[in-house]
C-alpha cells in the first residue's frame, strides 16, 4: 500500500509526515496539511501504525528536509521511530503524552471540549467517521525519558497550556532530556493543538521550524527580542 502525498503547487521544499493520535482518521488533519502544503511542503497523513509511518518515512521523495509531526499518541510514535531513520532531520511533538495521562470523562461533550475550542475543528470531529468517540479514555503509553533522550534531531515541542488530556507540567519535565528542543507553549491551548483556535499561529511556528531545518546548524531567521533590547 503506497503513501498518499499532498503536493504543494510549487516545487516542494521538503516533506512532512503527520502521525494521527488515538482514534483519529486522516480527515482530522486535512486543514493542517493544506496549510503546510501552501507554504511549499509535501504532506502525508498516516495512521498511528508503525509500519505505515515507516512506509511514509522511507518513501518520502526529495529534495528538502524530512520531518515527522505527531499528535497525542502519534507524538509518542514519532519519538520512537524518528531515531531509527537518518533521513528524518526534525520532529514536531504536539500534545505529547508522557506516562500516566489522566482519563477523560466518558461524555462526548466533555471529550470534545478537552480536544479543541475551534468551532470548525469541533465540527470535523463530530462528523461521521472522523474519530472514534471515547478514544481519549483508552490508555496509551507515554514517551519515556529513555526514548526522548534518543531523539538527537531538532525537536519542536508544541503544547497547550490548558491541555487537560496531557497536562503541561509533566510534559515540560519530561522534555528536559531532549538534546535539542525548542518549546512553544500556547496560551489557552487545548489538546488538539494543531487544530485548536490558534491553528494558524501553530502552523506558522512549524513552518519556521521547517525553514530552519533547510539550513542545518543555522539560527532562527526571526528574532523576537524587545525593541529596547536591540537598541541598547
Amino acid at each position: 500500500m503506497s503513501t498518499d502525498w499532498l503536493e504543494p503547487d510549487a516545487a516542494a521544499r521538503g516533506s512532512v509526515v503527520v502521525v494521527t493520535g488515538r482514534g483519529e482518521r486522516a480527515d482530522v488533519y486535512r486543514r493542517f496539511a493544506r496549510r503546510i502544503a501552501f507554504d511549499g511542503y509535501r504532506v502525508a497523513i498516516v495512521d498511528n501504525v508503525p509500519k505505515s509511518v515507516v512506509r511514509a518515512v522511507t518513501s518520502a521523495p526529495g529534495p528538502g528536509p524530512l520531518v515527522v509531526v505527531g499528535s497525542d499518541s502519534g507524538a509518542v510514535t514519532a519519538v520512537e521511530i524518528a531515531p531509527e531513520y537518518p533521513a528524518v532531520v526534525g520532529v514536531v511533538l504536539a500534545g505529547l503524552l508522557v506516562d500516566g495521562p489522566p482519563a477523560v470523562a466518558g461524555e462526548w461533550d466533555e471529550e470534545l471540549d478537552a480536544r479543541s475550542a475551534c468551532p470548525v475543528h469541533r465540527g470535523v470531529l463530530a462528523s461521521p467517521g472522523a474519530i472514534e468517540r471515547g478514544a481519549l479514555q483508552d490508555s496509551a503509553p507515554g514517551a519515556t525519558p529513555a526514548a526522548l533522550a534518543r531523539v538527537h534531531t531538532p525537536v519542536l515541542l508544541i503544547h497547550g497550556e490548558a491541555d487537560r488530556v496531557s497536562p503541561v507540567e509533566p510534559v515540560l519535565a519530561a522534555s528536559t532530556v531532549l538534546p535539542d528542543v525548542r518549546l512553544t507553549l500556547v496560551r489557552g491551548g487545548r489538546h488538539d493543538i494543531l487544530n485548536d483556535v490558534t491553528h494558524r499561529s501553530v502552523a506558522a511556528e512549524i513552518v519556521q521550524f521547517l525553514e530552519r531545518l533547510r539550513a542545518p546548524g543555522s539560527v532562527d531567521l526571526l528574532r523576537r527580542d524587545p525593541a529596547r533590547t536591540l537598541a541598547s
